[in-house]
């Protein structure tokens, strides 16, 4: 079975893709042109350079370090000039942390050690852990790790809520979280909330299969949002895009194991708005419980639309749902319902593309809303299976596929 999903909501990838066989992940070295090094300015005791050593903080991932953390984000944000918050190598207990806004000048957070989250959760206040907050052209990049060591908590107390993000930018303008490796968060281990114009390049994100709601990237209420040449392998969904959404690229993106990319889940809450202009593309998924998704609640709360939702260029290897359209989901309780009376609009919807292998019979799964009509294309999409068999009930739209092939275990020639 499924693990089950986690509410995604105000929480706040023509031509084929080739891979030669046992090829499964972008390296990041391949594609991170970022600073993932620290530049000479970031020596100790160069101006505008607050190294949070020189601050008093121990890297003996111990000793609490979160008050030498927020004062070097605090004199950051009071210089006048560059600066630069340095997180350098070695390890660093941190708690919650407040990087708020606005600043004077420009700056760059630069880890290049080890961020350990802190496991006493009342500090968190049912909050985050690093929240960046109404900044605007805030750069995050560097070769270390935001280690938010969720998978003590999960073993300590697997039932607990409430558990932290790991990074959440909270209405960030013309931002970039670059190279970075983010490990282990409690909850999701990025969530873009309430932001404009975000760059997410280079990650590395990585979680045991078995920790639940650990979302690689969650996006909601938010605009022209990139996420490109991430390496995701989590628990949950490696990618997220919830309500509000629009104007969201998702490129050369490597998912598994996990849950896959999805759109969703809507019509939750009764203050969601519309998901528009979603692209995903050139992307490979592995070994994940599902492929490209769009998901939304049988019994919504409100009716909303998804529109020009985009999926090309996709490869999937062993990948059990590889496409699914899922009006009839209800996490909290087991669905009695044939036909899904969800009130969420699914329209303008293309599959183009995608190739590769199913671990399931059915590769296409179109469980669809009898109230509202979802208007897809699977146009140009080779996908193999067990039987080859498409799951599509009354009230989808879809436009003709190409027909079966012989099942095989080998990616197509073309």
């Amino acid at each position: 079975g499924f693990r089950q999903q986690s509410d995604e909501g105000p929480v706040h990838p023509d031509g084929h893709v080739r891979l030669e066989s046992g090829e499964k992940a972008h390296s990041q070295e391949e594609h991170c042109s970022c600073p993932c090094t620290r530049s000479r300015r970031g020596e100790s005791g160069a101006r505008g350079i607050f190294d949070i050593t020189k601050l008093g903080a121990t890297s003996d991932g111990k000793t609490d370090c979160s008050r030498e953390l927020q004062e070097a984000w605090n004199s950051a944000c009071g210089a006048t000039e560059q600066a630069m918050v340095l997180v350098p190598k070695g390890e660093f207990l941190v708690g919650p942390l407040n990087f708020s806004g606005p600043y004077k000048g420009s700056v760059t957070i630069q880890i290049d050690g080890t961020l350990l989250g802190s496991n006493d959760l009342p500090k968190y206040d049912r909050g985050s852990w690093m929240n960046i907050l109404q900044v605007d052209n805030l750069v995050t990049t560097g070769s270390g790790t935001i280690d938010g060591q969720g998978t003590i908590v999960y073993t300590k107390d697997p039932e607990a809520q409430a558990f932290p993000n790991s990074l959440l930018p909270d209405f960030m303008k013309n931002g970039t979280v670059s190279c970075i490796t983010l490990l282990n968060s409690k909850f999701f281990h990025m969530n873009i909330y309430m932001s404009e114009d975000v760059k997410a390049e280079n990650l590395t994100i990585t979680a045991p299969g078995d920790n639940p709601n650990t979302d690689g990237i969650h996006i909601g209420d938010s605009s022209n949002i990139n996420v490109t040449g991430a390496t995701i392998s989590t628990g949950d969904d490696c990618i997220s895009i919830g309500g509000g959404s629009s104007h969201i690229k998702v490129t050369r993106v490597t998912c598994g194991p996990g849950q896959g990319i999805i759109v969703g889940c809507l019509g939750r809450y009764r203050d969601e708005k519309d998901v528009s202009d979603v692209t995903v593309k050139d992307c490979v998924l592995w070994s994940s419980t599902d492929g490209v998704r769009i998901k939304t609640y049988e019994d919504a709360v409100k009716s909303i639309t998804a529109s020009n939702l985009t999926f090309k260029n996709i490869k999937m290897e062993d990948v059990a749902n590889p496409i699914i359209i899922d009006q009839n989901y209800c996490p909290e309780k087991v669905s009695t319902a044939t036909k899904s009376k969800s009130e969420v609009t699914v329209k303008d919807v293309i599959f183009r593309n995608i190739t590769g292998t199913s671990s399931t019979p059915e590769a296409v799964s179109l469980l669809c809303s009898e109230k509202q009509r979802v208007a897809a294309s699977t146009s140009s999409t080779s996908m193999w299976s067990a039987t080859g068999r498409t799951t599509r009930p009354l009230g989808c739209a879809a436009m003709p596929r190409a027909p079966p092939r012989t099942p095989s275990r080998h990616w197509p020639a073309s």
